[in-house]
């Protein structure tokens, strides 16, 4: 089903989205400039990045000035926790576009659910969408109960939902629910901040010949889940895209559902200090 990098899913509003993208979170705009470049040069066709990360200039110049046309390519931005609210939204996302210099932006996500805004940002967001500036919007790190809250008011189910999604954190229950409504399930963190030394990973990646990074990747695609991992070195980055020439199977996959421990690296939505 998905044979490369450029392989898409195609959210239900019929816009298609790479199942592999590179994340530039951590990068000042230099380095995003020079590794998301490099990441196209290999096969790459989206890039993740946001307000709050500080780099969406870089990004936009490594798009606007690498030899791919600019319809091939998916990039995502996020709105920060501080620009949320209606007004504060539209005038964050003309900020992001500056950066970028981009005319339109593929996929706008809500960051974070801040409480008492993310309704106001929605709207605004809403808006944008329909006046043609982005092509899909979405959430991110939005649990069921923010999802269910948010689509009580919402004229535009969100495309998107970008989560922590890894062997210790599957999600089943919101995976499910983001399946039955159509909302495109993300990861981000697929590969646990490098934790990989799990043995059950060792001993898949001896079965397949492929590495523990690779088998989680892997994993993901196959659970039809959008991947975006993180690196700066050229060798993982490559690295990264060669799962598409080997499949685990039905046992192995369910093996490594059973890793869950609802284990977060990152902070809890419910939980965060916005």
């Amino acid at each position: 089903m998905y044979e490369s990098p450029k392989s898409t899913v195609t959210l239900h509003n019929g816009v298609k989205m790479p199942i592999l993208g590179l994340g530039a979170w951590g990068f000042n705009d230099e380095e995003a400039e020079e590794v998301v470049r490099y990441a196209f040069e290999v096969g790459y066709r989206a890039v993740d990045t946001a307000a709050g990360y500080g780099n969406e200039a870089g990004v936009g110049n490594a798009v606007r000035s690498c030899s791919i046309p600019r319809e091939e390519l998916f990039v995502t931005s996020k709105v920060a926790n501080g620009d949320q609210g209606y007004d504060s939204t539209l005038r964050a996302f003309d900020e992001s576009m500056k950066k970028l210099k981009l005319d339109v932006l593929d996929l706008y996500l809500i960051h974070w659910p801040v409480k008492g805004k993310y309704k106001d940002t929605w709207r605004a967001m809403e808006r944008l969408y329909e006046e043609g500036r982005i092509r899909a919007i979405g959430v991110s790190n939005f649990h069921r109960h923010h999802l269910e809250d948010l689509m009580k008011d919402a004229k535009v189910v969100p495309m998107v939902n970008q989560i922590e999604f890894h062997p210790l954190l599957i999600q089943e229950d919101l995976r499910a629910f983001c399946k039955v409504n159509r909302i495109q399930f993300e990861a981000w963190s697929p590969l646990m901040q490098g934790r990989l030394d799990l043995p059950l990973l060792k001993q898949l990646a001896d079965k397949y010949g492929k590495s523990p990074a690779q088998i989680i990747l892997r994993w993901d695609i196959q659970h039809d889940v959008v991947t975006i991992p993180k690196s700066s070195n050229r060798d993982r980055i490559v690295e990264n895209t060669q799962i598409f020439d080997f499949e685990l199977s039905d046992e192995d996959m369910e093996a490594i559902d059973e890793l869950n421990q609802n284990h977060r690296f990152g902070p809890d939505p419910d939980n965060f200090n916005f």
